[in-house]
């Protein structure tokens, strides 16, 4: 007797199957993990990694310091480093130094920050503003301003003025470049729309060009804060008595180490506060920038 023969598959059924097969692989395929480009991960695993990111160098610096490694006359454990820092609190006003270190990064800055935001917005709006001064910006931040130091001491004298003037030089041009960058990156598609509804130029500028750049601008004004606090040091070099920076200064000439180190972990942590607030006011300016589509 012979075996009955198998009916031919159904063809629309194997398309269903290899539809549902091809939809299950490119799932697999498209869906996006933490190590996907720009993927996400859980905010916890996501703190976790930065608590650990940021413990790594405080792990090897007590290993280097405790293990014998290194001489503690250049290397001072973290306990040395805590207790000298109490210390300073206590005998050495240290309030007073971070509060006038504070006044000259902000001072400085600020002044920075009001003279960079119209040079930047017109370099980046006008062609003419562009060819006149962006050459001169250009070359202008390549000088180091520790080379300023003699004639600003000539220009304007030994007081606050001078270390605030430091801060300033080694800010601005930065500044002013990355304000114009912020200001070209805005779509022209924008701006001829506001053109074909009849705004006029202070209009497109105010109301068009100035209001997309403000999230930019305000990550600029983050980025050089901290550049800000890189000159610190350098700017209390000219004739200081107070500051974080004097109080390394004055510790490396007795070779205090633990100090030195306790002003420069002072400087990050005041650092990352002020990135911080940046980062916080940015989030609560601009919400709209942060949502997904």
């Amino acid at each position: 007797m012979k075996p009955e023969s198998l009916p031919p598959p159904d063809a629309s059924a194997a398309r269903a199957v290899n539809g549902m097969t091809g939809v299950s692989s490119g799932h697999l395929r498209n869906r996006r993990t933490a190590w996907s480009v720009r993927g996400d991960m859980p905010r916890s695993v996501g703190l976790a990694l930065s608590v650990l990111g940021f413990l790594l160098p405080f792990i090897a610096w007590l290993v280097l310091s405790t293990g014998g490694f290194m001489d503690e006359v250049f290397m001072p454990d973290p306990l040395k480093v805590l207790h000298s820092t109490l210390n300073w609190w206590s005998d050495e006003e240290l309030l007073s130094d971070i509060l006038i270190s504070c006044e000259r990064i902000f001072g400085g800055f600020l002044l920075s920050a009001a003279i960079a935001l119209p040079l930047g917005v017109m370099i980046g709006t006008f062609a003419p503003a562009r060819a006149l001064l962006e050459p001169l910006t250009d070359f202008s931040r390549y000088l180091p301003a520790v080379a300023f130091i003699p004639l600003i001491m000539l220009w304007v004298g030994i007081d606050e003025s001078a270390k605030i003037t430091v801060i300033f030089v080694g800010t601005f041009f930065q500044m002013v470049l990355m304000f114009a960058e912020d200001v070209a990156r805005v779509p022209n598609a924008a701006i001829e729309a506001a053109r074909t509804m009849g705004a006029t130029t202070s209009e497109v500028v105010k109301l068009v060009i100035l209001r997309a750049a403000r999230p930019a601008m305000l990550d600029t004004m983050r980025s050089c804060m901290g550049l800000a606090w890189t000159y610190l040091v350098v700017a209390e070099l000219v004739a200081a008595n107070s500051g974080l920076g004097f109080a390394i200064l004055k510790a490396q000439r007795f070779l205090h180490t633990d100090k030195i180190f306790a002003g420069i972990l002072l400087i990050g942590l005041i650092g990352l506060v002020t990135d911080q607030a940046f980062r916080w006011l940015h989030r609560t300016a601009f919400r709209w920038h942060y949502l997904r589509s």
